[in-house]
């Protein structure tokens, strides 16, 4: 949602007490309507993200993200750094119960201190950071003029002027409350939202919930006025849907403070967008390869029909050869009797006036050699082709399936080895980044059951597993590989259903209800030299028709 005033002052009292007194240690812009300050403080170090983008748009401190910075720093974060560097917080502050929060420094420099004011408004796609010295811009991230008929001028040297107040309410203001309560009214919420400044919908709604639909112009002032709050997360459907200072709802998880409850939300928010994002990007990648396989495959096949001809092509150089005493040269075409045709048919066999009988019967041989190489070659390459697709099918299987971005890790693998996606930059990696993720893990009857993420974890569980470990493939579909780890046991029935129902959950037939999953010792699997990642051949199966489940999964960091 967008932070409405309300939540904004009790994210604002806590900035306050965390940050003043800190002092300015590093400045970066990873993107450009993201800021993200270094603040050494009482409590230790702590980054400040400032997002100013229209959807997430908030002032938060302790998210997990992290985000390398472009290797020339954007012209607003140069800015920041000149003027904020080392410079202690002195003030943080709420401007009035608008979405303007303001930062105040203690600048120093070789050759004197200045006091400076960092204005951050939260106002969803007008959300801007300007900094000022006595009431003087002297930069803004977001810049307009009247020449882009701005209402507000942002320009480097204009006087800085609070954005326009609406024609609300204030909910400080209890007669005028009132007076709006007294008029006739329907939905609360509404007239809540409508009226009163500072309140979003949300907030109204938690109004109403609280004192219900006949809420009055005291419970409002109450509600704001109260200092008293309970951060929270609400959830929906068991996904996170808003952060609250406060919510009169049963589905929620509590947290210590706002700011600790904002960053969890945005965690989850910008997770989900950056894993969809990446999910997107692998999927476009692998279609754009799916097509031109699919279009080469298309040619090879054109140049196979092309290639059905060359038995008649063979039959005609022949019939030349053993009919060339019958052939003057400057013949046009002539008719042969056709000696593999029972019925003895004649057929007509066009010649080149140029050439001589001998000539024409070479011309042919040529061409049936020449097509006969190219059958060869488009029927080898047909297959390769064919091959491929299945591959890149397995792929899109397992890209479906993926729920959180490890799972996106090993495919953007495969399409990289593919050159389907360029190689990342390896150059600023960090230690430990490339170490191998873990499988899914499950416990059932005292098994563990372990379940590949993509074709590269099909390969790495193979070789994981012990020769009397059970290997379970969803039968004639694409499937994450499962197994079943014994250590020199006999699985159970229930210990086989249920690795066979999560490998069914994780393949092309997830939304089928009966899978068929074939399952065998590891030792009647075998991968082929030079196969592709996640193929492999299997023998001695037995099969078992289950309905796909993906249980819940054993957290654990080692495998």
């Amino acid at each position: 949602m967008p932070q409405d005033a309300y939540t904004l002052r009790h994210v604002t009292g806590e900035l306050d007490r965390l940050f003043t007194g800190g002092k300015i240690s590093r400045i970066n812009q990873p993107e450009k309507d993201w800021l993200s300050l270094l603040i050494y403080t009482a409590r230790g170090t702590v980054k400040l993200d400032i997002c100013l983008s229209a959807k997430y748009c908030r002032i938060s401190a302790g998210e997990k993200r992290e985000t390398p910075n472009p290797k020339v720093a954007p012209n607003f974060c140069m800015l920041l750094r000149k003027h904020l560097q080392n410079a202690q917080i002195t003030a943080i502050s709420q401007v009035g119960f608008e979405r303007v929060i303001c930062f105040d420094f203690k600048c120093f420099s070789e050759f004197e201190s200045t006091d400076m004011r960092l204005y951050l408004e939260i106002m969803g796609k007008y959300s801007n950071a300007v900094l000022t010295k006595d009431g003087i811009i002297v930069g803004a991230l977001k810049v307009a003029s009247l020449e882009n008929n701005a209402r507000r001028i942002t320009l480097c040297g204009a006087k800085y002027a609070l954005p326009e107040k609406q024609d609300k309410v204030s909910p400080f203001d209890l007669p005028a409350l009132e007076r709006l309560f007294d008029a006739p009214h329907g939905d609360a919420a509404k007239l809540i939202a409508d009226n009163v400044a500072g309140i979003a919908r949300v907030t109204a709604e938690d109004m109403v919930l609280c004192y219900g639909e006949g809420i009055s112009a005291k419970e409002v002032f109450a509600y704001v006025s109260d200092e008293d709050i309970s951060p929270c997360i609400t959830y929906s459907d068991g996904q996170p849907l808003d952060f609250c200072a406060r919510s009169a709802t049963a589905d929620k998880k509590s947290y210590p403070t706002l700011l600790e409850a904002q960053a969890a939300y945005y965690d989850f928010c910008v997770g989900k967008r950056l894993f969809e994002d990446a999910k997107r990007k692998l999927t476009s990648a692998l279609s754009s390869a799916v097509k031109k396989a699919e279009k080469r495959l298309g040619q090879i096949e054109t140049r196979l029909a092309e290639c059905e001809q060359t038995e008649e092509i063979r039959l005609k150089g022949e019939l030349i050869t053993s009919n060339i005493y019958a052939i003057q040269r400057g013949d046009k075409s002539f008719e042969a009797v056709n000696y593999y045709d029972e019925n003895a048919g004649k057929i007509k066999i066009e010649l080149d006036a140029r050439l001589t009988p001998a000539q024409n019967a070479q011309k042919y041989y040529k061409k049936y050699a020449k097509l006969k190489r190219t059958a060869e070659s488009c029927g080898q390459q047909k297959e390769e082709v064919t091959a491929l697709l299945s591959y890149l099918a397995s792929i899109r299987s397992s890209i479906d399936s993926a729920e959180d971005m490890p799972d996106l890790t090993g495919i953007s693998e495969e399409l990289v080895a593919l050159s389907i996606l360029p190689a990342p930059d390896r150059k600023n990696a960090k230690k430990g980044k490339d170490a191998p993720l873990p499988f899914r893990r499950y416990e059932c009857g005292g098994f563990t059951v372990l379940c590949g993420r993509n074709n590269v974890q099909n390969d790495r569980l193979l070789k994981c597993l012990s020769e009397s470990d059970i290997w379970l493939h969803v039968k004639s579909y694409h499937s994450s590989h499962a197994a079943i780890v014994c250590e020199g046991r006999q699985p159970t029935d229930e210990a086989i259903k249920f690795a066979a129902e999560v490998c069914a959950y994780y393949s092309e037939a997830r939304q089928s209800d009966k899978v068929a999953v074939d399952y065998t010792q590891r030792k009647f699997v075998r991968k082929p030299s030079g196969a592709n990642a996640g193929f492999v051949n299997y023998t001695q199966y037995k099969t078992i028709l289950v309905s796909p489940s993906a249980h819940t999964e054993a957290r654990n960091d080692n495998e």
